[in-house]
């Protein structure tokens, strides 16, 4: 972040919080394509600010089925597309939470 690291603890400190409930929310979603593609879009966007590559690359693949569903190009997504973002949502959000509780500002 510029050659900044405290923004990226900021950012950080944003995330957590902010996509804590995120996979209730987007199961919530999940029957309403629309919906669940801005949630799914939301995180991407959030993973790659952080640099969270792999939890972003997860995110735009879903993302890209969920947007063919909505124009009829494909009928459905693919479970496992949503079982691989759940599993890089986890990740990625519980060692960005460890992270950010292991943080000292004067660090």
């Amino acid at each position: 972040m510029l050659g900044q690291p405290r923004l990226w603890w900021q950012a950080l400190a944003l995330f957590v919080p902010h996509f804590a409930d995120w996979e209730q929310r987007w199961q919530d979603s999940i029957g309403d394509l629309q919906l669940e593609q801005k949630a799914v879009h939301a995180l991407r966007s959030a993973a790659a600010n952080l640099g969270a590559n792999g939890l972003a690359a997860e995110a735009a693949t879903l993302e890209t089925q969920l947007l063919a569903c909505q124009a009829g190009e494909i009928d459905s997504v693919p479970e496992r597309l949503r079982e691989r973002l759940r599993d890089a949502y986890r990740r990625t959000w519980h060692t960005a939470a460890q992270a950010l509780n292991s943080h000292s500002p004067a660090a």
